[in-house]
Formats: structure tokens, sequence, C-alpha cells
């Protein structure tokens, strides 16, 4: 992908017609993350990048986000992830286990594979709170959407302004 980026401005000069984005999202907590992927494909749409093609994977529970999101990296099938779930705290230490090793999972995924991935997974105390992140305002889907969007788009600047080898 190269594309020159102004950050000042804040748009793309050029968005890459073969982009593709996946949008992997946790079946658990269906209401809350429905909404999730409702403020990323919204957030797509209003972007430089609406005409990008974006799959939407739903995977069982967040637990199951690291283990796709390394497969779909490391086959290439996918140039940024947008990984979308919510972990709500339960009676027992559970959900402290999997709120943790399912966030350094998504940032080993990235770190391994050099594929950008946009961290939608909620961490809350209640339901409430889940569905008010989950809702038309301050939508954490949207800002992991806009966030991974914004990295494409540093890394392609970047790629444009490469030092050449000593």
């Amino acid at each position: 992908m190269s594309a020159t980026y102004d950050p000042a401005s804040g748009s793309p000069a050029m968005v890459p017609s073969s982009l593709r984005l996946v949008i992997l999202a946790s079946r658990y907590n269906e209401e809350v993350v429905d909404g999730l992927v409702a403020g990323a494909e919204s957030a797509l749409r209003a972007s430089a990048y609406a005409k990008a093609s974006c799959r939407i994977l739903r995977v069982p529970g967040a637990w199951e986000l690291s283990l796709l999101a390394l497969q779909l990296a490391r086959s290439r099938q996918a140039d940024a992830i947008v990984a979308l779930g919510a972990v709500i705290r339960g009676e027992t230490d559970h959900y402290l286990h999997i709120a943790r090793s399912v966030c350094d999972g998504l940032l080993r995924v990235m770190l391994e594979t050099g594929v950008p991935v946009g961290f939608g997974v909620l961490t809350t105390d209640d339901e409430a709170q889940a569905l008010a992140r989950a809702g038309t305002q301050d939508n954490k889907g949207a800002e992991a959407m806009r966030a991974v969007l914004e990295v494409l788009e540093l890394r392609a600047g970047l790629d444009d302004h490469e030092s050449p080898s000593p």
C-alpha cells in the first residue's frame, strides 16, 4: 500500500482500492457486540475507506478473537482487523483472566504479524456500562475502526518516506 498522508489535514491522499478489512465480533453478549459492529460499520462508511472490502466474522466469544485474528493476519487475508467483544464482570475472577488474555493475545497478533488490530473489546463492571459504550454516542466499535484506519494511513505515509539504506 502506497500513499501520502498529511497529518495536518487528517485525510489520505490516496485510498488503496484493494484494502481488505475484517471485523471479528464475538457472539457472546450479542446485544452489546451488535452495537459495536454497527458503530464500526458506520465509522467505515463515514471514512475515506468507505469502499474498502470489509468482512464480518463471528466467533463464539472474546476468548476466540486472538486465534482467529492470528490466522487472518498470518495468512494475509486481512490488511487490518477490528476485534469487537464484551467481557462483563461476573461473580468470579473469570472476567479478569479472559479480559487480560484477550488484550495480550490481540497485542501479540499485531506485533508478531505487523497487521494492525483495532481493539474494541469492552471490559465493564455490568451490562449497562457495556450498552452505554456500544450505543450511538461514544461507540467503542467506531473508535476501534477509526483507530485502525488511522494506523493504516500513518504506516502508508511512513512507507513513502523511508530513508535510503546506507
